[in-house]
């Protein structure tokens, strides 16, 4: 009985304390107030997010080491290393566009996370910047910054997706107002927007003249699951109009350009430049729906030794993509990421090929008015082992929302549960000017 009476009279005098405490500081002058960290902030518009499904190899790409031989099973890089036109900084052999260009980019060498051989858990923490938790559904990058910063224009979505659809990819606790419009063709726009051939416009308008009829003698919407269905088919109308499809028309752009994006992938990058142009806020671009090289970047065995096709391929596009947008003037206004779901060992599996590594790989920014110094981070002699400046997903998140001018240590709600938007990540501070 003492004791439990002591125990309460201990939380009184700890309460007491406490709330004394919190008085005392609310009555200090500024001067004498605790500082918080000053937020570094950027003025990027727009994120076009390349997603190389797969596990792009770092040690073959961005952070070249040694030469390794599968043959002999030593470790190392895949290719050669060229240098590139930031100062000790060297890239694969196989991107010499990339090099060319790499004073707008930061290879940020050091990222990581503790998944190494589920593709679909890294996937997701790659998209939504955290493990699975309990039963949050957690929000997306891409609706994270819907929901922040809406689209440009009222007649553009905020978010699109340039792949297939995946819950990776959704809008979580946010809810449907904030997840993406997804196509898989470049050349003809969502296929759900598209008016059918036996519907003329003039039927069409007709349609929509008897929906704001309708609309008029409704009663009022008060439920949130039919405000929702309101505002996505107001959207849907407003999205099947010629402005927003026009995106579309890639023939409309000069062919050296088209040709200088590269195939399929590079046709993606290319609209995607163009959706910035009418407003997207954040665009991901899949580079996972046709590999040239059968296997992707989950280089396996044998799947290693036509890599080099999607290398190839990659600097192609994000070259042009870079270039291309520096000469609109769009470049500091969009950021540019290149990110993965892992990367690879240095290591070679019986087949020549590589396993999967998530203690240390590589994600790339461009552009977005940041501070690019060709690389950030460092990672031991075989790419393995992160020597310096390591960088969590919650880092790389808050650098992105850092560079939208998103308050990356604010917290979002799932209901009254707050959620910190990053997971009380911090941004790369020197990528701030």
């Amino acid at each position: 009985m003492n004791q439990s009476l002591n125990s309460l009279v201990g939380r009184r005098q700890f309460l007491s304390a406490g709330a004394t405490t919190i008085a005392g500081l609310a009555s200090l002058p500024a001067w004498a107030a605790p500082e918080a960290s000053p937020q570094v902030q950027g003025k990027a518009e727009h994120v076009i997010s390349i997603w190389l499904g797969g596990g792009m190899g770092q040690i073959d790409t961005f952070d070249t080491k040694r030469k390794g031989n599968p043959d002999k099973q030593t470790p190392g890089s895949y290719y050669n290393a060229i240098p590139t036109a930031v100062k000790d900084v060297t890239v694969c052999e196989h991107l010499p566009k990339v090099a060319s260009i790499m004073d707008r980019i930061t290879a940020v060498r050091t990222v990581h996370h503790s998944v190494i051989d589920e593709h679909a858990a890294a996937t997701n923490w790659m998209h939504v910047g955290r493990p699975v938790s309990g039963t949050v559904v957690y929000p997306s990058l891409g609706s994270i910054v819907s929901h922040e910063r809406g689209a440009l224009s009222d007649s553009a979505p905020p978010y699109v997706v340039i792949g297939y659809p995946n819950n990776s990819r959704g809008p979580g606790f946010l809810g449907a107002e904030h997840s993406y419009l997804y196509l898989t063709e470049t050349g003809r726009g969502p296929t759900g927007l598209a008016r059918h051939l036996t519907i003329s416009r003039e039927r069409q308008t007709e349609r929509e003249q008897l929906l704001k009829q309708a609309r008029r003698v409704q009663p009022e919407v008060r439920e949130k699951v039919l405000e929702d269905y309101a505002a996505a088919a107001d959207l849907s109308l407003r999205l099947s109009g010629p402005s927003f499809m026009r995106s579309f028309q890639l023939e409309s752009e000069a062919s050296a350009l088209r040709q200088s994006y590269g195939g399929e992938f590079g046709q993606r990058c290319l609209l995607a430049r163009r959706l910035v142009e009418r407003g997207v806020r954040f665009i991901e671009v899949s580079h996972n729906l046709n590999f040239l090289n059968g296997a992707g970047w989950d280089v396996h065995n044998r799947g290693i030794l036509d890599q080099h096709k999607l290398i190839h391929e990659l600097d192609d596009a994000l070259s042009t993509l870079i270039l291309d947008l520096e000469e609109r003037k769009l470049l500091d206004k969009t950021l540019v990421v290149v990110s993965t779901e892992f990367g690879r060992p240095p290591q070679f599996d019986g087949g020549g090929g590589r396993g999967h590594q998530g203690s240390a790989f590589t994600c790339v920014l461009a552009g977005g008015g940041l501070k690019h110094q060709g690389a950030f981070g460092e990672t031991d002699e075989l790419s393995q082992t992160i020597v310096s400046d390591p960088v969590s997903v919650p880092d790389l998140f808050a650098t992105i929302h850092a560079a939208m001018g998103i308050d990356y240590a604010k917290s979002l709600y799932d209901g009254d549960r707050p959620v910190p938007i990053t997971d009380r990540g911090q941004p790369i501070t020197k990528l701030f000017g």
